[in-house]
């Protein structure tokens, strides 16, 4: 193959609709996670969740007065079953709790204290961040052999640019149901994250390792050309790919339970965002780094 060939569609020509258009996404998120931040579950704060079933909530805080304590939140999780978020409770004061209420049943009661819910937001970050330099030297290593005058480093490094959009996405999405309908993130969250980065890795090596591949094959062409013919050949796989996950997530959404609800829309968000910018934000990120070097290589 000494040239391009001529069936396929210019992703290029459009490259910064598509910066535009993720603009658009992340910039509510962003003001929400300035403005407001993420609402926290008791993994990373500490205290008590207190799942208990009665037949009104209206008691609730009442009581809570009653007996000294501050009552966070109060979450219906089912039909005349709620969750109750308290600061930490000893199993006497839950006792007397309970029983101040008269007719509730205890579905589930646990504590965490502050200093574990330190420790898990340190390793949060802490993992987010190993990942992504992980990620980097990998795809840095796995492209060394790419044709001059193209850097392995600068695939990587769009790469993760890429996953860190689709983290931004579901964190302010996040931050956004955290204010207007009180969703907290919990540590199952924090596995969603990392659980999309992966994801969006592995559709942006798919992408890029096509562009390495036809390289050597295209000699003539362009950069912008090349990337728009890999993108061509691989669209199809990414996007059954997604549909795949997509279809599989939402029946786990509609059957899962409440357990996992939020858990399953950060993952149907990431997978969502992570096709998206796989296509259409890593490697257009590429070509706009890689412009100034057409001069040369021609």
């Amino acid at each position: 193959m000494n040239d391009q060939p001529s069936n396929h569609f210019s992703f290029m020509k459009y490259k910064w609709l598509y910066f535009v258009i993720s603009l658009l996404v992340l910039l509510p998120g962003i003001y929400s996670l300035i403005r407001y931040g993420l609402r926290l579950s008791i993994d990373f704060t500490g205290g008590s969740l207190l799942e208990i079933q009665a037949s009104s909530s209206a008691s609730f805080a009442s009581t809570a007065k009653d007996q000294n304590l501050e009552l966070y939140s109060v979450q219906s999780t089912g039909d005349q079953t709620y969750l109750l978020r308290l600061p930490p409770l000893t199993q006497d004061q839950n006792d007397n709790f309970k029983k101040a209420l008269g007719d509730a049943a205890e579905k589930r009661f646990e504590t965490v204290g502050p200093t574990i819910g330190k420790e898990l937001t340190r390793k949060a970050f802490l993992s987010i961040i190993l990942a992504s330099l992980f990620i980097i030297i990998y795809i840095a290593w796995s492209f060394k052999k790419i044709p001059p005058p193209y850097s392995p480093w600068k695939f990587g490094i769009s790469a993760v640019l890429a996953l860190i959009h689709d983290a931004f996405v579901v964190l302010g999405i996040f931050s956004l149901f955290g204010h207007f309908y009180h969703v907290e993130i919990d540590s199952l969250f924090v596995t969603a994250i990392l659980t999309v980065i992966g994801f969006s890795v592995h559709d942006t090596i798919v992408v890029f390792d096509r562009i390495r591949e036809n390289l050597p094959k295209m000699p003539k062409s362009s950069f912008e050309e090349i990337v728009d013919f890999s993108l061509t050949e691989t669209l199809v796989r990414s996007l059954n790919t997604s549909l795949t996950v997509t279809l599989t997530l939402t029946s786990l959404l509609l059957f899962g339970g409440e357990p996992i609800r939020w858990f399953v829309v950060a993952l149907l968000i990431g997978v969502v965002s992570g096709t998206y910018s796989s296509i259409f934000n890593a490697a257009p990120l590429l070509v706009v780094w890689e412009k100034n070097r057409e001069p040369k290589r021609k």
